[in-house]
């Protein structure tokens, strides 16, 4: 292994890429730690230890900004607005034809698409950012901690210039970080955005793993990581499950030149709609909480309606079982939803007509279509409660052991970092082929 890391460094475009790579994620942690101006460094510090930061609705974002929320830094809001533009671009080609025209178009079309999306990252970066400012004006960014006029503030000069030049800060840092993922996929190794996510959650293992010896002990602390070796080893070995169908391509003359007659297959993963349904269903109970939040009168002595009490009662606890049953579920649901969007079989049959190809047994046209309907129904069976159960585990250790909902073996954390580990190191291997006929592992 070591051998091989040492090839990758001596081959000069290798190590340019590696350099630079590993340049701009640095750059990105150091990010996370520089205060946004107008913002007071020693009260946010204060109102980090003493407020319960493993809830509440930023809680995701603070995950994928690598802690840089909580910090109010100029990369506070992470890579969450590119993530949520992202996702929504790809719904809309459902909705909008036009998306879905440009999505067909190939390389041109792709590229219009991008630009949409790098447009809406501004916008919802622009939103994120002003909620964010809101929210550490008011005190709720730290339950009532860093409130404007009181003895902690987070932002000591509460006025118009400071206030708009904070916001467009944080939107500009969210710009910034991706123009710098995209820097990455370019000139350097893997997906850029993806490693950004990457950095940022690795970075957070250390203080949950560290809380986790103080609070509990070695025993447990050890028993937390073998049993957090053995889920790695298990998503591994799910993330590189597929379904393989076999396509058979005839022989055509093309001109003078025989073109087709060869034999390949179709990847369908058992998980095929990666971590986006547990972001979807993550988001989704975040929201009633939300709701009763802004619902709840100000008059702490005056009787709750029962709906606020409900849901402050079993959908804001993750370890009541109400609401894990619900989160369980509602992956599930998620993951059928997602592959559904993604995966066209239709597209897919018209494509291999096209290019002269079929699958042996099935005919061309409709019958190939449902076939790969039917695989596919299959298969996202296993994969969205692999899914379900994975996203359980962080709430099933908040219970056994009160680890907070941050817990860096399950969930959404592993589901990334496990998943972009692979995919990088797959990069690297494949050039190092290219280069040496070796790859990274053997």
């Amino acid at each position: 292994m070591l051998t091989a890391f040492g090839r990758a460094f001596r081959t000069p475009d290798l190590r340019r890429k590696l350099l630079f790579t590993l340049g701009i994620l640095a750059i990105f942690r150091l990010g996370a730690f520089i205060p946004s101006p107008g913002v007071d460094y020693r009260n946010v510090q204060q109102c980090v230890n003493a407020a319960d930061t493993s809830q509440g609705i930023y809680q995701l974002v603070n995950l994928f900004s690598g802690g840089a929320l909580l910090q109010v830094s100029i990369f506070a809001l992470g890579i969450m607005p590119y993530i949520t533009a992202s996702i929504i671009v790809q719904l809309l080609r459902v909705v909008i034809p036009r998306f879905q025209e440009l999505h067909l178009e190939g390389a041109q079309g792709q590229g219009q698409l991008t630009q949409y999306t790098r447009y809406l990252t501004i916008a919802l970066g622009l939103l994120n950012a002003t909620t964010l400012v809101t929210l550490a004006r008011s005190g709720q960014l730290f339950a009532g901690c860093g409130a404007a006029g009181s003895a902690t503030p987070l932002i000591p000069q509460d006025n118009l210039v400071t206030i708009l030049l904070l916001i467009i800060t944080l939107t500009a840092g969210s710009g910034l970080i991706m123009w710098m993922g995209e820097l990455v996929t370019e000139h350097g190794v893997g997906n850029g955005m993806s490693l950004l996510i990457f950095v940022a959650i690795a970075a957070m293992f250390p203080t949950s793993l560290g809380a986790i010896l103080k609070t509990q002990g070695w025993g447990t602390f050890l028993l937390v990581m073998v049993v957090g070796l053995v889920v790695v080893a298990l998503v591994v070995f799910v993330e590189q499950s597929q379904r393989r169908v076999p396509v058979q391509y005839a022989k055509r003359m093309i001109g003078r030149r025989t073109m087709g007659g060869t034999s390949t297959y179709i990847p369908i993963k058992v998980n095929m709609a990666g971590v986006i349904p547990v972001i979807f269903s993550s988001s989704m109970l975040y929201l009633p909480a939300l709701l009763a939040q802004f619902a709840t009168p100000r008059n702490s002595t005056a009787n709750l309606p029962f709906w606020i009490e409900w849901i402050n009662n079993y959908l804001t606890r993750g370890d009541h079982p109400i609401y894990m049953a619900l989160y369980f579920f509602m992956t599930v649901f998620f993951t059928y939803f997602y592959v559904a969007i993604t995966f066209d079989p239709e597209e897919v049959s018209d494509n291999m007509k096209k290019y002269g190809g079929f699958i042996p047994g099935i005919r061309a046209g409709k019958p190939t279509q449902d076939y790969l309907q039917y695989v596919i129904s299959r298969i996202t069976l296993p994969g969205s409660l692999y899914l379900g159960i994975v996203a359980l585990i962080p709430l099933i250790a908040l219970v056994l052991i009160g680890a907070n909902q941050n817990f860096p073996f399950g969930g959404t954390s592993l589901l990334i970092v496990v998943g972009v580990g692979l995919e990088t190191v797959k990069q690297i291997d494949a050039q190092l082929q290219q280069r040496h006929y070796e790859g990274l592992l053997r």
